[in-house]
């Protein structure tokens, strides 16, 4: 009688949690593309790779995965949280502040390159739903890769970035309706084709919108009566029940899991608490990554490659070059120079992950054959590998261009303006000061986003309408999440002496340039926040003194000017708190 483990697949998964675990940090070490590597990793040690010969050479089978199906089901759990993640680094304010580049030319990019990708699909006689499909997926880029080599150079926050950025918004937004029209293909057959894509359109589209519907009034309250517990494992919990519960959702309703996911994110992206929802999860996002494109890498044969060599290399180039054209196109109409627009096209020229999820269902379900499955995959993969490369020689041909026409004092046609999302104030503690500072801020046009730790106050200054989240500032996560690396200044106004060090401390730490102005009790707490690194510290109970001197001062017939002076005089004599 054989032995039944009573952990299918230990041996897989531990050699993935290996692999990983060696993996990541070299990744961040030598600053390689998560992605690629993932790939790589899963084509080597996967069936088509080292795994092939485990036949031959048994004791391969402890460090290679020859069985797909090892892992299959926990990169289902991976796709499921990576669309999970698509929908969270949503935001909708954001999106609408640059609602003409991202609905404008993000939705001019998908069209003409689902077009021409899938006019090209027909031609070489693909069915028109195959064809469909096919532009479809292709057209969109990878959100991880493009991200990666965005925040790498530092170039985010750049027309270039912000423009870039547009675009993956909308291909995100996209991630919706193409999955909704892969269950129609799926499901429909030639008879009826136009009735029976009618009905379940309606009904996708009247389950999307109920779940968001009753999401808006469900998720916000629910993390909200848990959060005074500041402990992670609610939030981590909370996340977890709500991502697997609407995605069963959609899954009951006949649609794919994925898609709940994608709105679950989109739904937390909404509320205060996205940036501790972030946090939480981190930890288990590349994991979880690495999983579903490990899985992927396992599933490409690259001897395919060898078999078809012309016509795979032909298809890579022709997809680039197509995408670049289009984007690149779009980007100079819509105001970028010359050079700006070609880097960006080259940046957004490689498929995307997504198409990775979508052939995979499209196959399954039987509306993709495996040989055109297996064809796209691997020209996907390789588009990916050489996105760093290829982005890279954009940059650098776009710079070059760009010079000559700046030489020659040419412009570029400025029809669609990119708002500048840099330069807010970021402000930790919104008490009775900081919601002073808001006031100020707001009555001024000033952009700030605010991060308090009190639950009911979040709440009730949420509903007014104010930029704030909660979340535990201390965390140096938390404040990469608030986007420091472009912010004017951080304000801090916390009661809590212990955690303004912390934030303080953290915020020089990795931002050494940026201004940080802090508020402290006295002038002990005020030497502190100057040694754990604030531009400059306001103490409290010195300022209102001095300020109660400055007035006695003047009521015993000190002139103005002199008791301006000896109010300045004293407050430099005890600290100079300007760093």
């Amino acid at each position: 009688m054989d032995h039944q483990s009573p952990f299918p697949f230990l041996r897989e998964t531990l050699l993935f949690l290996s692999l990983t675990g060696v993996l990541i940090p070299l990744l961040q070490r030598f600053r390689i593309n998560q992605v690629i590597a993932f790939l790589s990793m899963g084509i080597v040690v996967g069936p088509f790779g080292v795994g092939s010969f485990v036949d031959s050479y048994p004791w391969l089978s402890w460090v290679t995965i020859p069985r797909r199906q090892g892992v299959q089901a926990l990169a289902e759990l991976g796709v499921i949280f990576l669309m999970f993640l698509i929908g969270l680094e949503l935001s909708l304010p954001r999106v609408w502040a640059m609602r003409r580049w991202v609905f404008g030319i993000g939705s001019a990019q998908v069209l003409l390159s689902s077009v021409l990708i899938g006019g090209l699909a027909f031609v070489f006689g693909n069915s028109v739903e195959v064809a469909l499909v096919l532009g479809l997926v292709l057209s969109l880029s990878s959100t991880a890769v493009v991200m990666q080599l965005l925040t790498q150079d530092r170039a985010l926050a750049t027309p270039l970035g912000q423009a870039s950025f547009s675009i993956l918004m909308l291909q995100d937004f996209a991630v919706v309706p193409l999955l909704i029209v892969v269950d129609l293909l799926s499901k429909s057959s030639s008879h009826g084709l136009l009735q029976e894509l009618s009905v379940t359109a309606l009904i996708s589209v009247s389950v999307v919108t109920l779940i968001i519907m009753l999401g808006r009034k469900i998720v916000g309250p629910l993390f909200r009566a848990f959060a005074k517990q500041h402990q992670s494992e609610v939030f981590m919990a909370l996340t977890l029940m709500v991502t697997l519960s609407i995605a069963g959702a959609t899954a009951l309703a006949g649609l794919s899991m994925a898609l709940g996911a994608f709105l679950a994110g989109l739904l937390l992206a909404e509320t205060e608490y996205k940036h501790e929802v972030e946090i939480t999860i981190e930890p288990f996002k590349g994991l979880l990554m690495g999983l579903f494109f490990m899985s992927v890498g396992m599933g490409i044969d690259v001897r395919e490659v060898a078999q078809e060599p012309l016509w795979i290399a032909v298809s890579v180039v022709g997809l680039m070059v197509i995408k670049t054209v289009v984007a690149a196109g779009l980007m100079r109409w819509g105001g970028l120079p010359l050079g700006q627009a070609l880097a960006g096209g080259m940046l957004l020229g490689q498929g995307g992950e997504f198409a990775f999820i979508v052939i995979g269902y499209a196959s399954t379900a039987g509306l993709l054959s495996q040989n055109i499955g297996q064809f796209m995959l691997l020209v996907v993969s390789l588009s990916l590998f050489v996105t760093p490369v290829f982005a890279h020689a954009g940059q650098r041909l776009g710079q070059r261009i760009d010079a000559r026409h700046l030489s020659r004092g040419d412009d570029a046609p400025g029809s669609l303006a990119i708002p500048d999302v840099s330069g807010q104030v970021v402000v930790i503690g919104y008490g009775r000061i900081g919601q002073l500072l808001g006031q100020v801020f707001q009555q001024q046009r000033v952009p700030f986003v605010a991060v308090e730790h009190n639950v009911d106050v979040v709440a009730k200054l949420r509903e007014a309408g104010q930029p704030i989240y909660f979340g535990n500032a201390g965390r140096p996560e938390l404040l990469y999440k608030l986007g420091l690396d472009n912010a004017a200044c951080l304000v801090v106004t916390m009661d809590q002496p212990v955690a303004a060090k912390r934030v303080v401390q953290n915020a020089r730490a990795q931002y050494p340039k940026l201004p940080i102005y802090a508020r402290s009790h006295d002038e002990a707490h005020a030497l502190e926040l100057k040694e754990a690194g604030a531009t400059y510290v306001v103490p409290e109970t010195l300022e209102a003194g001095l300020l109660l001197t400055t007035f006695a001062l003047q009521s015993v017939g000190l002139p103005d000017a002199d008791a301006h002076a000896v109010v300045a005089a004293e407050r430099s004599r005890r600290t100079n708190y300007q760093a």
